[in-house]
């Protein structure tokens, strides 16, 4: 990592619906002298705040421009329809598109899925958001079919969802500007990929030293005495030699002395 990019701030984009809090913990853990700074835009803004300088990085919907952008796909959501507690679809566990045959569905003028036949019967005008849309499903006045994060993001006690197969789905990617991979780019895209603090990949792992590469033995038994090979398990010699052999115990050494006593006196 390169001064200059300790010194600036990461700026990272998000779009509605999206939870970037994990990634953020572990940047601050590990990069406590850089600050991220997080900004919140609209789906179709994202790409262009990226574009601009305005952001280094950016958590968006897919799909975008990969001439200019690389991007990293992360996950795929599931899409659900929203609607009122006691609406008839709720007694059901998964929906299709036929159940919503009947049902007026609001395309907000942000949806992020792209419908080539949506079902149902469109409404006369397109609420501006998606916020507006929940507004109207409230009021009962149609059903909305959106990513589940964006059904969580704007849950409300008297609405509830359901998932709808066969329906578009929304992925989520990191993307960035090609020509402005920098260090601090790097830096996370290893964090959204799981990588360990101590992964070498995009980093210089510093090469031992002479004398940190010489292994690290247990030192030999000729070693721990220090006079030579085993003189540490070497079975000592009883004092004086093998002549000192059979020598009662506790006389230093002393050959068994003779009996003592006055002489005899001769008769």
């Amino acid at each position: 990592m390169t001064g200059s990019d300790v010194s600036l701030s990461f700026r990272l984009v998000y779009v509605p619906g999206v939870m970037p809090g994990k990634w953020v913990r572990v940047w601050n853990e590990r990069l406590p002298g850089v600050p991220l700074a997080l900004a919140q835009a609209p789906a179709a803004r994202a790409a262009g705040l990226l574009l601009a300088g305005d952001a280094d990085a950016g958590l968006v919907r897919l799909p975008v421009d990969r001439t200019v952008l690389s991007a990293i796909p992360l996950y795929t959501e599931q899409t659900v329809v929203v609607v009122p507690r006691d609406h008839i679809v709720t007694a059901v566990d998964e929906v299709s598109p036929e159940d919503l045959a009947d049902e007026i569905l609001l395309h907000p003028l942000d949806d992020v899925l792209t419908w080539e036949n949506p079902p149902g019967r469109p409404a006369l005008e397109r609420p501006a958001t998606t916020a507006d849309a929940v507004e109207l499903v409230a009021a009962g006045i149609g059903v909305l079919v959106v990513p589940l994060s964006l059904a969580r993001l704007h849950h409300r006690k008297d609405l509830t969802h359901r998932p709808l197969k066969d329906a578009p789905e929304s992925s989520v990617a990191l993307v960035w500007p090609e020509d402005a991979t920098s260090g601090l780019v790097e830096e996370f895209i290893g964090i959204v990929r799981g990588r360990t603090v101590n992964s070498t990949r995009g980093r210089t792992r510093p090469q031992p030293s002479a004398a940190q590469g010489k292994s690290k033995e247990k030192p030999g038994r000729a070693e721990k005495g220090g006079a030579g090979a085993g003189a540490g398990t070497r079975r000592r010699q009883a004092p004086g030699g093998p002549a000192a052999r059979g020598q009662r115990k506790g006389t230093g050494g002393t050959p068994k002395n003779p009996r003592r006593g006055k002489p005899r006196r001769g008769s």
